[in-house]
């Protein structure tokens, strides 16, 4: 039942706190409000959340000591940051720490709740890898199990896709979608498909490589 599922807040405005607690009890999510970071780290350790939402932006510990922090302390946790800075820059930095997407500000009911679920998701597989021993997190912050979900979604395609379909098709952050389709590219699991002919900046599409 979503009741069992923890959700610990880190905010330290009582707008967000308020808006993010209804949201997780209108969806039937347990939610416990954290006032700053260093207590949200506490409550961390106390609760075992399946998913921690973290703003970026926090007066003692900053986003990315907080990821950090709750990251050392359990490898199977969804780290959800919450920002109103969309560079993607700051999304690697974030990543490479340890979270898992971004939600970014102002919040939206819809968008929050579609990406809370696909993040506990991504913390059943999480912890299911933990049960059989495997790796949680493998190079540059990549999660095996944020991993897994892109590419079974990308193999079930017959066309390739913008990042912009991807993500909206998964409900991730396109910082999120963006920094793993870099990852396959990589790897060499996904082929590139230029798109021609388009005003503005030129996009391209990707297809799980039938070769891999």
């Amino acid at each position: 039942m979503n009741k069992t599922k923890k959700i610990v807040i880190i905010d330290d405005e009582p707008d967000i706190q308020y808006t993010i607690r209804e949201i997780c009890l209108y969806a039937g999510w347990n939610p416990i409000v954290a006032k700053s970071s260093m207590d949200g780290y506490e409550l961390c350790k106390v609760h075992h959340p399946n998913l921690v939402i973290v703003d970026y932006h926090m007066p003692d510990w900053d986003g990315l000591t907080t990821v950090k922090k709750i990251r050392q302390i359990d490898n199977t946790v969804s780290i959800l940051v919450l920002t109103v800075d969309e560079r993607q820059e700051i999304a690697e930095k974030f990543i490479a720490a340890g979270a898992n997407d971004f939600a970014i500000k102002p919040i939206k009911s819809p968008d929050l709740i579609s990406r809370i679920k696909i993040n506990l998701k991504i913390n059943e597989i999480q912890q299911k890898y933990a049960k059989e021993k495997q790796q949680i997190f493998i190079d540059k912050g990549i999660s095996p199990a944020t991993l897994s979900v892109i590419c079974d979604y990308l193999i079930e395609q017959k066309e390739g896709l913008t990042i912009d379909e991807i993500t909206s098709g998964l409900d991730l952050a396109y910082q999120t979608v963006h920094r793993y389709i870099q990852y396959l590219i990589e790897e060499g699991k996904i082929e590139t498909l230029p798109i021609y002919g388009q005003l503005g900046r030129p996009k391209n599409k990707y297809k799980y490589s039938q070769k891999v």
